[in-house]
């Protein structure tokens, strides 16, 4: 489940209750087709986006309501619901029409499994294929994954030399006192986080080592070398500010996590162009690009929205 970072209103009041949803406002943006939305194939139709409440989901709620806007559609914003159940009810209710997911997060949070899949297409296969009896239709998935990683700053990369879990785990054996961690108190106790990291690379941390406190906290933590690594979302724009290099996770232990619309099956059978209008759109999303968007509402203090407009623009989707 994705946590937030920065909270914003994006011009709404979401009150949650029932699904979540009690109040939206009219996107009015000024945009016309660029590359996507020619001819206007969604002209007539009354479409709701939704997202959740952090950083990401806001600017993704914002771009899929953006490129509905070109289309010819008129848009009701209902982006910036509390939390995750609350944005996947209201599509799967109908009260929304669409909204960007996770696919780790509907595999494990939604349907209940224990067990992530390993390779991103059969995961978001997989959960295509489970959530379409729900009323819920997966489109094709971004590269963006918002998954947990482990990051360090330039100068401990230069002392250590980790590249990967594989080393940071070797490093533990070798000189336990150098591997210091700084965790959020979630990823300290689930079984995809910090216990089944360990137990899949074969670490063994002393929990002396172990240092648990708030998200944005742990990023200038490590940037100032406090802890040796630290507990980061891989498309969080503080990582490229902070100039932080992230482990990879090369026996993919962590969930995948990338984003791709999810519609209500209704919605999409009355309006079937939707998939032609966003595929190109999710198609050129990726972490860099997606920790460069965060960064502009979460370092410099940009409105999400007009993050979202932007970038629409600068990519020639709208005009």
């Amino acid at each position: 489940m994705r946590r937030p970072t920065v909270l914003w209103t994006a011009g709404l009041l979401v009150a949650a209750a029932g699904c979540g949803l009690t109040s939206g406002s009219p996107m009015v943006d000024d945009v016309r087709p660029g590359t996507i939305g020619r001819g206007e194939p969604l002209k007539g139709a009354e479409l709701t986006v939704t997202s959740k409440s952090f950083t990401e989901q806001l600017i993704l709620g914002a771009i899929m309501g953006i490129a509905f806007e070109a289309a010819g559609a008129d848009v009701l914003d209902r982006t910036g619901i509390q939390g995750s159940i609350g944005s996947r009810e209201a599509v799967r209710k109908g009260d929304a029409d669409a909204g960007y997911e996770y696919t780790g997060t509907a595999w494990i949070t939604y349907l209940g499994h224990s067990d992530p899949i390993t390779d991103p297409q059969a995961q978001w296969e997989a959960v295509r294929k489970e959530d379409a009896k729900n009323g819920l239709t997966w489109l094709p998935p971004s590269a963006l994954d918002n998954t947990y990683a482990l990051a360090m700053n330039q100068d401990n990369h230069k002392k250590y030399g980790t590249n990967d879990l594989s080393e940071v785990a070797a490093l533990s054996k070798s000189d336990p006192s150098a591997v210091t961690l700084c965790v959020e108190v979630e990823f300290a106790n689930r079984a995809d986080g910090l216990p089944g990291m360990q137990k899949a690379y074969g670490m063994s941390i002393p929990t002396g080592n172990i240092t648990q406190m708030d998200t944005g906290i742990i990023y200038t933590q490590v940037a100032k070398g406090t802890c040796t690594y630290g507990e980061v979302f891989t498309t969080d724009g503080r990582i490229k500010s902070m100039n932080l290099v992230v482990m990879d996770d090369d026996k993919h232990f962590f969930p995948n996590y990338n984003a791709a619309p999810v519609i209500n099956t209704k919605t999409l059978k009355k309006w079937p162009a939707i998939t032609g209008v966003l595929d190109p759109i999710t198609k050129k999303l990726n972490n860099s690009v997606a920790q460069d968007l965060n960064a502009k509402v979460d370092v410099d203090g940009e409105d999400p929205h007009q993050v979202a407009l932007d970038w629409m623009k600068q990519e020639g989707f709208v005009k």
